[in-house]
């Protein structure tokens, strides 16, 4: 990401008072992470959440803890959440939208716990009543942004057939994707292009984790021409670039930096999860272990402007040979100011003259 700085500390005072015990000390957790889908070593959302939990907690001496829910449902996360409030938690982190339910249903349960709910906001099951309490605050993210970044970058390196696979189609990533689209249009554009010259393979998974199916698909993408594919959703990453290093072809990691995880990963567009996390508990703690007025029942949103999304770009991360981290940055500012406009709009794919896209390949 360009730059990884707070994304807005309000409080400071009195955080050098809060003195717990060590998490393998604690018979207690003050500070809790319920994981979404997947484990806590996801190289994806879990894993850059509980970084933000466990760098806070570490750095303060308070104890901390995960739990686990043990399988995909509302009341396995509710019934996760009450472990945690048994366990002594004063604030939960819940990293997904798959918590909007739960929390909807257990905010005003748990009136003395704060709940942080990342890429949601609390609703009931049918979507007809939206509710916040004064004890949760929500972060979602401009993945349209980070998409973008994305796209663009790529048709600037060069690479004319291009492929989106997302995990499952719920906003987010839908976000993600149809940022990716538009960042390939402009570049397009701004490259002098002709109408087709590049194209891109477009589908989801319907899954957030690897699979034999996710392998084969990605095989005949890359067989059939794809040269980069946009991986956005979790552990899928495992079967798209074990399809890439097959291939000799390249991959986008998603969430935070994956590049560690395989040589095909040539940069990743990135959501501050890990600092974001910190910032809401130093609120949180500077303001007496509750929510200051600005988070309390409140949605955060953010993008390039609060450095909450962006391309890795660090030594190792950044793999691209024609396009440099230099014009990325312009790019960052122009989206950041405001001066470049990415749409969020999830009802219908971007409309483009230059870019093909397959959106049932």
């Amino acid at each position: 990401m360009k730059k990884i700085v707070s994304l807005g500390v309000v409080f400071l005072a009195g955080l050098s008072a809060m003195v717990s015990l060590s998490s393998c000390e604690a018979s207690t957790y003050e500070i809790a992470l319920i994981t979404d889908v997947g484990n806590i070593d996801d190289k994806s959302f879990n894993e850059g959440s509980w970084n933000g939990v466990k760098n806070y907690a570490e750095a303060n001496n308070i104890s901390y803890a995960y739990y686990r829910p043990t399988e995909d449902s509302k009341a396995a996360r509710v019934t996760k959440i009450g472990d945690a409030v048994a366990k002594g938690a004063k604030v939960i982190v819940c990293p997904g939208y798959l918590f909007e339910e739960a929390i909807y249903d257990v905010q005003d349960t748990y009136p003395d716990v704060s709940f942080l709910l990342l890429d949601g906001e609390p609703h009931n099951a049918d979507y007809t009543t939206y509710k916040t309490s004064k004890n949760v605050h929500n972060i979602l993210y401009r993945e349209e942004q980070a998409g973008y970044f994305a796209g663009y970058a790529a048709v600037q390196e060069g690479f004319t057939k291009l492929g989106f696979l997302g995990g499952m189609s719920v906003p987010a990533v839908v976000r993600y994707g149809y940022g990716y689209v538009q960042g390939a249009e402009a570049a397009a554009l701004e490259m002098g292009l002709l109408p087709g010259a590049v194209t891109m393979k477009y589908n989801y998974a319907g899954t957030f984790g690897p699979s034999d199916d996710i392998r084969t698909k990605m095989d005949g993408w890359y067989t059939d021409g794809t040269e980069v594919v946009f991986s956005c959703g979790g552990g899928i990453y495992l079967s798209v670039t074990a399809a890439a290093a097959a291939a000799s072809k390249k991959v986008i990691g998603v969430d935070v930096d994956q590049h560690a995880e395989s040589p095909t990963i040539i940069t990743s567009a990135m959501k501050g999860l890990t600092s974001s996390v910190e910032d809401a508990l130093v609120n949180f703690y500077g303001n007496g272990m509750k929510w200051p007025t600005l988070f309390a029942g409140k949605t955060a949103t953010l993008g390039a402007a609060e450095n909450g999304v962006g391309l890795a770009t660090a030594e190792g991360s950044w793999k691209l040979d024609n396009y440099t981290v230099a014009e990325y940055e312009v790019l960052f500012d122009d989206v950041a100011a405001g001066t470049i406009l990415v749409s969020n709009n999830i009802l219908t794919p971007p409309v483009t003259t230059l870019v093909t896209v397959n959106y049932a390949a």
